[in-house]
């Protein structure tokens, strides 16, 4: 659900207006922040795209970014297909910096895209939600969180609520909560799921761009603070 720019096909302005009007609080946020733009990674298959995901996972992105280049030039400059990675030795996937339990799940991805666990992309756009999350967990290595980013980030989906996302959590206390001032947040602060979920039924269908929005509250917290440290 991308266009050549990028861009969600869903309506953007709509889902704005609409959240906006559902939740006074959510709609204070949304006008500090600004104009909703959330843009999304291109549409490779869902293999390449679960390759990558795993591959960064527990890393910062530029050791990630190394690694990933590592493996597509050991694969002559291009993503592998499913066949090609179950057949690299463990030795070059070790020597691009593939951990061994990201080798397990690589392959396991492999194997499932293969056997149609992972669908391809044209069958995954005509699954629901729920049939994507449920396919991809499947994997070794993909959990919840994994495929929800792909359905939000990849996919284009509107109605997806991380909620055990710690920006989404942390940015829900900082809209919606009463976060200890001139003090960190701590894990024990964060809200619980259900609470957010209750709060969260109001934005249906769009908590996808309420999600990018208490994403961005804790970008407005961080500059806050820092502009504290600077006048203080």
């Amino acid at each position: 659900m991308v266009d050549g720019r990028g861009n969600v096909r869903y309506d953007a302005a709509r889902a704005c207006r609409e959240l906006a009007a559902a939740d006074a609080k959510l709609g204070v946020l949304m006008r500090r922040v600004g104009p909703f733009a959330l843009k999304l990674k291109s549409s490779r298959s869902p293999f390449e795209a679960l390759l990558e995901a795993i591959l960064y996972q527990q890393l910062n992105g530029k050791a990630a970014a190394t690694i990933l280049a590592r493996l597509l030039a050991a694969c002559g400059g291009a993503h592998p297909q499913p066949e090609q990675l179950l057949a690299l030795p463990d030795e070059l996937l070790r020597a691009a910096g593939v951990s061994r339990n990201k080798t397990l799940a690589l392959r396991d991805l492999a194997a499932k895209t293969i056997d149609g666990t992972v669908p391809t992309l044209p069958r995954i756009r005509r699954m629901t939600d729920e049939e994507i999350l449920d396919r991809l967990t499947e994997v070794r290595g993909i959990g919840t969180w994994t495929a929800e980013m792909f359905l939000i980030f990849r996919l284009g989906r509107p109605d997806v609520f991380p909620l055990s996302d710690y920006g989404v959590r942390k940015g829900f206390l900082l809209t919606f909560g009463k976060p200890p001032a001139g003090k960190p947040i701590t894990i024990e602060m964060l809200p619980a799921a259900e609470e957010m979920l209750r709060r969260s039924r109001r934005w249906q269908p769009w908590r996808s761009a309420a999600s990018w929005y208490l994403w961005r509250a804790c970008d407005l917290a961080r500059a806050d603070s820092q502009v504290s440290s600077i006048s203080g």
